[in-house]
């Protein structure tokens, strides 16, 4: 079995896309999935399975379209996905880096490092950005909630499918794996 961590986009977000994280679990339990877990309640859930990532995606959204009625994007990603965000961040050469400005989007698809200048990250200066495979790090000047650099954005501009975690998260998921 492996451990997959599916990222919902947009639920139990102002009121949109509402599901209680307990009737989520109970949901995928049903199809299948083994010692699901879910973290917060904007949609980071654990699921086991047999299954490739790509069809555990295909099950979850299916299946909370099937229940819910609500159309969620999803994306899963591995430990390894994770562990690249330590890694890979190239904000974390900056001495004293406040940590509350870092967001990490992660992408349906791998990215090309050129893919930035699709992004016209000018425009948000002084908010800054880097490629990295199927992730992008931000670095908000003022904060996530300022600024027009969002995943709606990301969506728009490089045609895929975004959702997008603040640091603490990706920090609290990463150790979450670590302690299975």
């Amino acid at each position: 079995m492996t451990t997959h961590l599916a990222l919902l986009r947009g639920i139990n977000v102002s009121g949109h896309n509402m599901m209680k994280m307990e009737a989520l679990k109970t949901m995928l339990e049903n199809i299948g999935f083994q010692n699901v877990r879910t973290y917060l309640q904007s949609g980071n859930v654990f699921v086991e399975s047999e299954e490739e990532a790509s069809k555990v995606g295909f099950m979850i959204k299916q299946e909370i379209f099937k229940v819910f009625g609500h159309e969620v994007p999803t994306i899963v990603i591995t430990k390894e996905d994770l562990e690249l965000c330590f890694a890979n961040n190239p904000f974390f050469k900056e001495k004293d880096i406040d940590t509350k400005k870092l967001y990490v989007a992660f992408v349906s698809t791998v990215l090309k490092k050129e893919n930035i200048n699709d992004l016209k990250i000018s425009q948000f200066k002084p908010d800054e950005a880097s490629i990295d495979g199927n992730r992008i790090f931000i670095k908000y000047d003022i904060g996530a909630g300022k600024t027009r650099l969002e995943g709606k954005y990301i969506e728009k501009k490089l045609n895929v499918i975004v959702t997008m975690r603040n640091w603490n998260t990706v920090t609290n998921l990463l150790a979450i794996y670590n302690n299975e």
